[in-house]
């Protein structure tokens, strides 16, 4: 390479940590995370923070390679023209090339009451916010988690086996994600822990108050505390910017993950969507799409053609509480089959899912590390934030 290219990553998510660690290896690179928290979320297992078996939260200085500079911020604006942007804290950071890896986060589900008395478990502040209501509410109290998707099936299984008093509401079907018969072992899971399910066409959240839950067939369920984990959104960043969108706000990008406005602009994560294979918002998916992105980047400094990304999946892992889970696999293409692993045999798949991704990423922070262009992590630009406060230690029970 010729000169210094300045890449700045925003979102220190999955996509964005594993591009930011990509490119920092490489000659001639400095790069820039942008990110409001000090450490990285570990979302895979906020379920696991509600009931304190985990914290959830790694730090920078173990995932993120001592070469990529920190600043502790969030992007407002991308101004594609000037290749800059703008930070809550009335900063700006100029770039070369920009990974825009901005993650996703809970959906406003519309229904009446949901936003202000639902409590949410898909990001860090959420599910801290939740813990603190547990732990003020009885144990025998009735919880209602919404949602049966990955999420919603591990929160209700996690908080069972705590001993709460669960009715996981549905929708229409339990496990919408999974094959039918691996449905079965998932419910028969759930019913062993005592989780009530409520499933079918008139199975939906119609109002939540601050006690019950309003379903779509006149039922009110008592609920102390209620969950919302269906649906997820992505921040409007890429909108507010100018840059072209799909109607859900994710950046549309081409098959190399290049934005269709700007071959300076390049995504990863949940937070865009490719034109002609749109891929399932995951964890699975961020890591594989962000050392493309930082491939793409690299292909096109050298002056090479990027090669469109291959996405491969090997299917889904949940927990069922610390004792049990399932391995749903799929094809390549995401697809899903009949195969699965349940039990405790599953609970153990699950937890060396978990393990192997932040491995993956400390072992991509030590490689870039190594490179050393910018000295060591005492070099970074942090803007000073709160500390985030401690939680428990995990208990070492299996995931």
């Amino acid at each position: 390479m010729n000169g210094n290219v300045e890449v700045v990553v925003i979102g220190g998510g999955y996509g964005g940590v594993t591009a930011a660690n990509s490119l920092a290896r490489r000659d001639g690179m400095s790069v820039t995370l942008v990110n409001p928290r000090t450490h990285f979320v570990s979302r895979i297992r906020l379920h696991q923070l509600v009931t304190g078996s985990d914290d959830a939260v790694e730090g920078f200085d173990e995932a993120l390679g001592g070469n990529v500079r920190l600043v502790v911020d969030t992007a407002t604006r991308i101004d594609a023209a000037e290749r800059r942007v703008s930070l809550a804290g009335g900063g700006t950071v100029s770039y070369d090339y920009l990974v825009y890896a901005v993650g996703s986060g809970a959906a406003d589900p519309g229904v009446p009451g949901a936003a202000e008395f639902a409590h949410r478990v898909s990001d860090l502040e959420g599910a801290e916010r939740l813990r603190s209501a547990l732990t003020a509410t009885p144990t025998s109290a009735p919880v209602t988690v919404v949602g049966a998707g990955p999420t919603g099936l591990e929160t209700a299984a996690e908080l069972a086996e705590a001993g709460h008093k669960v009715t996981l509401v549905c929708g229409d079907v339990l496990g919408p994600s999974l094959h039918a018969g691996v449905r079965r072992p998932v419910a028969r899971r759930l019913a062993k822990l005592g989780v009530t399910v409520l499933q079918g066409p008139r199975a939906r959240v119609t109002e939540v108050t601050q006690d019950a839950v309003q379903l779509d067939d006149g039922r009110e369920l008592p609920s102390a505390v209620t969950i919302w984990t269906a649906g997820f959104r992505v921040p409007d960043l890429a909108v507010r910017s100018g840059l072209r969108t799909d109607t859900e706000g994710r950046l549309v990008t081409d098959a190399t993950l290049t934005s269709v406005d700007d071959v300076r602009i390049v995504a990863a994560g949940d937070a865009a969507v490719m034109t002609d294979r749109p891929f399932r918002m995951s964890c699975q998916a961020a890591v594989q799409l962000g050392p493309a992105a930082a491939d793409t980047i690299l292909r096109r400094i050298a002056g090479e053609t990027p090669a469109p990304v291959r996405m491969l999946f090997a299917g889904q892992c949940l927990s069922l509480g610390r004792n049990e889970g399932v391995t749903q696999f799929s094809y390549p293409n995401d697809q899903v089959n009949a195969l699965r692993i349940s039990g405790r045999p599953g609970a153990g798949v699950k937890e060396i899912a978990c393990r192997f991704t932040l491995n993956k990423l400390v072992s991509g922070a030590r490689r870039a590390s190594s490179r050393g262009s910018h000295g060591d992590s005492t070099d970074r630009l942090e803007t000073p934030q709160p500390e985030h406060p401690t939680t428990p230690p995990d208990t070492g029970r299996a995931a």
